[in-house]
């Protein structure tokens, strides 16, 4: 595989656009050899959907679209990016705060920790932000059958 590959899309800061971007993300990966139906699949599909339904949720009509970038570099570390142009950075809510929403960002933390990698909020120069988690790219190796071929 290359030492470097990149793909990115934009869509419209619409709720439809969640599953847009979490289709155009898991068939990224998969086309760069991580299979749709695995556990990091999984892991990552659940973190671009908490990601992008910020992006529309929380803009409140100030970010007209957003962009999802994916980088994967050396075979070894998977870069996933939603940036808006909403200038405010998200905030915390404590534990104590009872609501249905609104903590999104405790399970992409703990779902980037898990899996050993970390999350980063930074501004953008155009005065919105990226909110970008970083993992450790993992592709399962599929068994090998008795004729010495990989099994789908």
């Amino acid at each position: 595989m290359a030492d470097h590959l990149e793909a990115s899309v934009t869509l419209p800061s619409d709720p439809a656009s969640v599953s847009a971007a979490r289709a155009y993300v898991v068939s990224t990966l998969a086309e760069w050899g991580l299979p749709a139906d695995t556990e990091a699949s999984d892991t990552v599909r659940l973190i671009i959907s908490e990601l992008a339904t910020n992006a529309v949720q929380h803009t409140f009509g100030q970010s007209p679209t957003f962009t999802v970038d994916v980088e994967l570099d050396r075979d070894e570390h998977l870069r996933i990016g939603v940036t808006d142009s909403h200038p405010r950075f998200p905030r915390r809510l404590p534990a104590a705060v009872q609501q249905d929403n609104g903590r999104g960002l405790v399970i992409i933390r703990w779902l980037t920790a898990e899996c050993g990698g970390r999350m980063r909020i930074r501004p953008t120069r155009e005065g919105g932000k990226t909110i970008s988690i970083e993992l450790p790219w993992a592709v399962p190796v599929r068994p090998v059958t008795t004729a010495g071929r990989q099994e789908p």
